[in-house]
């Protein structure tokens, strides 16, 4: 099973959608080791106790931290971001992770550069993934990012419009 490291954000937007069908937490959760360093966990609890979208997204998240390896990592103080997606940064580095996800879209160029041999994914390719290995239709995946948009406030993203494009030209699910 590949190592799949999340940071905050990208389990926040999964969780979004959770106990959906199809669920992308679920699916996420049953097809790869899912790892996060413990400052995700911290920043879950965080983002939990808002009364908003997101607090409940990350007590979705929170409530399968069983189905997550929970692991601990020395952060690097002169990394520029902060400190969640310095660990996940870092713990992917060190477990030799084959998935970053991270949906910090201003940054995704140092994380990308920060990653040694991990491949960098953000929500939206996630759920492409999904549709190219047949656990989710294009459009259950276009529905999803589209939920998922309006709550994290990416309808203008062009990022996500690109990835939106790909999904509308995918082949659906068998």
């Amino acid at each position: 099973m590949q190592v799949l490291v999340a940071d905050t954000s990208g389990l926040v937007s999964l969780g979004i959608v959770a106990e959906q069908d199809p669920d992308p937490l679920e699916i996420c959760l049953a097809t790869y080791d899912v790892r996060v360093p413990e400052t995700v966990i911290d920043e879950l609890r965080e983002t939990a106790s808002y009364d908003d979208e997101h607090g409940e997204a990350a007590d979705a998240v929170l409530e399968r931290t069983a189905d997550l390896t929970i692991q601990s990592v020395v952060l690097d103080a002169d990394f520029p971001l902060d400190d969640g997606e310095n660990a996940a940064v870092t713990l992917a580095n060190d477990v030799e992770a084959a998935l970053c996800l991270c949906d910090e879209f201003n940054s995704l160029g140092l994380v990308h550069a920060s990653l040694a041999n991990t491949r960098l994914v953000t929500t939206p390719i996630l759920l492409s993934v999904l549709v190219r290995t047949g656990q989710m239709a294009s459009d259950e995946a276009l529905s999803l990012l589209e939920q998922i948009s309006l709550a994290r406030s990416w309808e203008t993203n062009s990022y996500v419009q690109r990835a939106e494009s790909l999904l509308n030209n995918s082949t659906p699910r068998e």
